[in-house]
């Protein structure tokens, strides 16, 4: 049986805004542009009091685990506070928004399986940096 391993580093990732205005941005840890997973997976970081537009996936589960911050999720209407450590996972279909709600930066790990070209839709975006609180939140060297 042959296994893979593949790796990437935080400080190389692709970093993207979709569009100019949004209040998210996302570092490409795996996707099909750089791996051979048909799933994108992504640190998502929200401004304060940033969110995502109402959205769904027709096909694709969407995953977020809480690595900072905190926020509010909803999902068809029904709310959930969310802080370090919460995990969720929403249906397809399901129409959905997450909302940074703390006094710093939401950061989680968000994960959609299959990709739905989400990946496509983020690379075709406004390539961005992470900053050094971003980095230092994502790698625990914050205080």
């Amino acid at each position: 049986m042959q296994k893979s391993f593949t790796y990437e580093q935080l400080r190389k990732a692709d970093v993207f805004r979709i569009a100019p205005g949004d209040t998210n941005y996302f570092a490409i840890l795996f996707d099909p542009a750089n791996s051979p997973s048909s799933a994108i997976f992504v640190i998502e970081i929200f401004d304060i009091g940033g969110a995502t537009p109402p959205n769904s996936h027709s096909g694709a589960h969407e995953f977020f685990y809480v690595l900072h911050g905190e926020g509010i999720a909803s999902s068809d209407g029904d709310e959930l506070a969310i802080g370090k450590g919460d995990a969720l996972l929403l249906e397809p279909g399901s129409v959905h928004i997450v909302k940074n709600t703390g006094k710093s930066r939401l950061y989680t790990l968000t994960v959609m399986i299959p990709n739905e070209e989400f990946s496509e839709l983020i690379r075709s975006g406004e390539r961005v940096a992470l900053d050094e609180t971003d980095l230092e939140i994502l790698t625990g060297a914050a205080a």
